[in-house]
Parts: C-alpha cells; sequence; structure tokens
C-alpha cells in the first residue's frame, strides 16, 4: 500500500467472471457492477480483526487523512460472493444503524479484492461487559431493529447477526456489519445452496434443524437472542457445544416461555415479555418481523442513555497514577 493512485478503475482483467462483474442496465446493455478504487490509496494501521470471510483492518485514507475500515477477502471466497456482499451494503447506504461502504477497492497487481468502510468502534461483543437494564436493552434493541427493517425492505437476509457483528460508535450509536454471509431472499421454496449459515448460538430453529428454505425471520431470532443476552449479560444458549445441544434447547421453547430460560429474564415487563417471545417464537411463521416488533407498545417506554455504559470515558491516567504511588 505505498503507492497513491487516485483515479477510479473497473475491476482488473480476470477478476470476475463476465456475469459478477458486470449487470444488466436495463435495456440489455452490461455496465460495471461496482466501480473499483485502488487499495495504494489506503495506508494500513492495525488489525481488527478475523473472519471466515476475510481480515478486516484500521487504515487511514491517503487523499483525506479519514479513518476507515477495510476488509480483505481471502483469495477462496468465490468473488461473487464479494459483489454479493457490496450489492447488500450498498442497498442499505444512508442507514444510520447498519455500517455504511465507502467503496470498492482492488489490487491491480496480486487481484486482491477489499472493501471500503467507515470505521466506527469496538463491537457489541466487547463493551457488553454487564447485564443491561430493560430501558438499556430497549434503546439498544429500538436501534438494531430498525437495522434489520432496513435490510429486510432491501430483500436481504443478514444470517450471521450477533454482539460480534454490531459494532459501537461515538454516543452508542449501533451499526449491524459484517454481511459476508448476507443474501438476497429468495423465492419460497427456493433453498439456498449453504448448508451451514449463522454461529450456532444465534442459530434460528430451521437453521438448526438443517432446513435450507428459509426467510428473514431467522435474522429475527438471533435478535431475540440479542435481546435476552442484553438481559442477562451472557449468550442466552451458550451452553450448547453442538448442533444436537442447541436442537434440544430450542425445540424446549416449544412447550416453555422464553423468559423461562434464565432467572434474569423473569422480572422482564409484560410488554418486554411478549416482545422477547415474539422474537423468540419456535414457528418462523410467527416470529415478530423487525417492522411488527418496532410497532409493540414496548417501544412506546422511553430509553434509558446507552453512553455511560457502552461508551465508557478513558481511564484518568493521573489518578491511576496516583493509585499505583
Amino acid at each position: 500500500m505505498a503507492a497513491v493512485m487516485i483515479r477510479k478503475r473497473q475491476a482488473p482483467d480476470g477478476l470476475f467472471s463476465p456475469e459478477a462483474a458486470a449487470v444488466d442496465d436495463g435495456g440489455g446493455n452490461k455496465r460495471p457492477r461496482h466501480e473499483f478504487g485502488s487499495i495504494y490509496n489506503y495506508e494500513k494501521q492495525e488489525d481488527l480483526g478475523e473472519g471466515t470471510y476475510g481480515i478486516v483492518v484500521k487504515a487511514r485514507d491517503k487523499r483525506t487523512g479519514e479513518t476507515v475500515a477495510i476488509k480483505w477477502i481471502r483469495h477462496h471466497v468465490d468473488l461473487r460472493a464479494v459483489c454479493r456482499e457490496a450489492d447488500c451494503l450498498a442497498a442499505c447506504r444512508g442507514h444510520p444503524s447498519i455500517v455504511q461502504m465507502k467503496e470498492v477497492a482492488a489490487d491491480e497487481v496480486t487481484g486482491e479484492v477489499f472493501i471500503v468502510m467507515e470505521f466506527v468502534g469496538p463491537s457489541l461483543h466487547r463493551r457488553l461487559t454487564r447485564a443491561l437494564s430493560e430501558g438499556e436493552t430497549r434503546a439498544v434493541m429500538r436501534q438494531l431493529l430498525a437495522g434489520a427493517k432496513t435490510l429486510h425492505s432491501t430483500g436481504t437476509i443478514h444470517r450471521d447477526i450477533k454482539p460480534d457483528n454490531i459494532l459501537v460508535g461515538a454516543g452508542a450509536q449501533l451499526k449491524i456489519c459484517d454481511l459476508g454471509m448476507a443474501t438476497p431472499v429468495r423465492p419460497a421454496g427456493t433453498p439456498y445452496p449453504e448448508e451451514t449459515v449463522a454461529a450456532l448460538w444465534y442459530r434460528a430453529p430451521e437453521l438448526v434443524m438443517g432446513f435450507r428454505n428459509y426467510g428473514t425471520a431467522v435474522d429475527m431470532w438471533a435478535l431475540g437472542c440479542v435481546m435476552a443476552e442484553l438481559l442477562i449479560g451472557e449468550p442466552l444458549f451458550g451452553a450448547a457445544d453442538t448442533v444436537d445441544d442447541m436442537l434440544s434447547k430450542v425445540v424446549s421453547l416449544c412447550w416453555m416461555d422464553p423468559t423461562e430460560l434464565h432467572a434474569d429474564l423473569r422480572g422482564l415487563s409484560e410488554a418486554g415479555r411478549q416482545v422477547l417471545r415474539g422474537l423468540l417464537s419456535f414457528e418462523a411463521e410467527k416470529r415478530l418481523t423487525a417492522a411488527d416488533a418496532l410497532s409493540h407498545r414496548w417501544f412506546d417506554e422511553e430509553d434509558a442513555p446507552l453512553a455511560s455504559v457502552l461508551c465508557p470515558p478513558p481511564p484518568d491516567r493521573h489518578r491511576r497514577f496516583f493509585y499505583f504511588l
């Protein structure tokens, strides 16, 4: 990442198959699916995290000095999947609860591909150091459900919502990120090709049972798991080590209320219980949609401030120094 190359270019020759690199403009003509910037416009600063499909690094845009997050896509990933992720991010452009894509960049020498995004902050998983109050939980869920509503309205399923894939920005602004598993919704009855999606503890019953025909309700189940985790301070199904363990736990929800799964959920208000039940409905058809959840009377109540718990002030260096004296 030494040279600075300002002009934009199409993907390098051979980087994408024709059907992945271009789309129909509606008149029978093909146009580039994405304009590609140069990765040499950015200077790496530090690694931020590693996932199934790539590594995310913190970088500086040499042209503007802006801090960004860059996802480097692993070589073995089908580059059509890269376009799919970029398409999903582009469809959600402008929504405050979804991480914003700046551009797709390429290295014309190596053929490597990168997705450049806004730099937000640490994950909710890292910032969740205690159980949240009901009011704090409502404030978090209001943002996450709004993000899911936008995703689903564009015809996209995230398929990997979990605290690791939720970022906490300034002022406790939350953003759903990592759309590497995201996909356009398929027509009813059309199976998805992937055999396994979603992290085990946030995997909806239909996914745990191996079904490959599903819809946006899998994201709603995951958000129900996140809501419970906020309230109890730990993953609701964190004791599940295997798919069989997870299956036995989610099947138990056919005969019991989700609030019975953990003592800390029993103090939830009746309105809060209704939302949690609706999100963690065993039957996908009965699960709340994001829009339905947001219209529930639970969200008529006042939220509690989040900044103090999710964005704690940095330690006072002088006080710490004095303490060790």
